[in-house]
């Protein structure tokens, strides 16, 4: 089974934090990226070129304190790339939904740049 906990989609890499109780991540990694492949690529008209890097990395969440962690640096993710101030209009991701399910304050993100110390696969 595989749950998508959180998630963001940026024009060079994504991230997505996902809950995997039977499988290879491996596999499943790659069937995510051939699916989103295959479908951007019908949208934009495209035969061939590659969309994804071909490494990625995966990590074990040690406890809630970690995944918290994980969870907001996915979903500052834009922020911190340039892409927009506040990460709760970035389209692709899951920001919003947190947002509007309590889990952060609006300005969350958006007041002042927020740092983050440790592995984030970046």
């Amino acid at each position: 089974m595989l749950a998508l906990a959180a998630w963001v989609v940026l024009p060079d890499h994504m991230h997505m934090l996902v809950h995997v109780s039977d499988g290879d991540i491996s596999s499943i990694v790659r069937r995510i990226k051939l699916s989103f492949s295959t479908n951007l690529r019908a949208r934009l008209g495209m035969r061939e070129g590659r969309i994804w890097q071909y490494r990625f990395w995966d990590r074990i969440m040690r406890d809630q304190d970690d995944l918290n962690k994980h969870i907001d640096y996915i979903h500052y993710n834009p922020v911190k790339h340039g892409l927009i101030d506040n990460p709760f209009m970035w389209r692709f991701s899951s920001a919003a939904d947190y947002l509007k399910d309590g889990y952060y304050q609006s300005d969350w993100g958006v007041r002042e740049p927020i740092e983050f110390e440790g592995e984030f696969g970046e």
